[in-house]
């Protein structure tokens, strides 16, 4: 899962980015602790996903942003909503992490909708 991976990786660089005044492979490599983070970094670069200045910071760019911001969002709503409904945290967290990158845009939505008129 390729996709997964690499959108684990912007959400990585976003949530490290609220917290640091500057994001680095090693913190990400801390945080997702990535093997082949390297290739990560290619193919998102290529993608323009992220930036990489020579002294070894990397940024999100817009579409990055964008991406991370999802991601992030549907962990946040995911999870909170699994733990309101009696799942322990830790499953929840942990259902969230993959639920993030497969679910439709278009179930997200609905799911949100229902939530919030519920």
């Amino acid at each position: 899962a390729k996709n997964e991976s690499s959108e684990n990786y912007l959400e990585a660089i976003l949530m490290l980015s609220k917290k640091l005044p500057v994001v680095r492979s090693v913190d990400i490599a801390n945080e997702l602790g990535l093997k082949n983070q390297g290739q990560h970094r290619h193919e998102l670069r290529q993608e323009n996903h992220i930036t990489v200045t020579d002294a070894g910071f990397i940024y999100l760019t817009d579409s990055g942003k964008e991406i991370a911001n999802m991601i992030y969002e549907r962990h946040e709503f995911i999870s909170k909503w699994l733990i309101e409904l009696g799942v322990p945290e830790e499953i929840a967290t942990d259902d969230a992490c993959q639920m993030e990158h497969v679910i439709s845009r278009e179930s997200f939505n609905a799911i949100k909708e229902y939530v919030r008129t519920h």
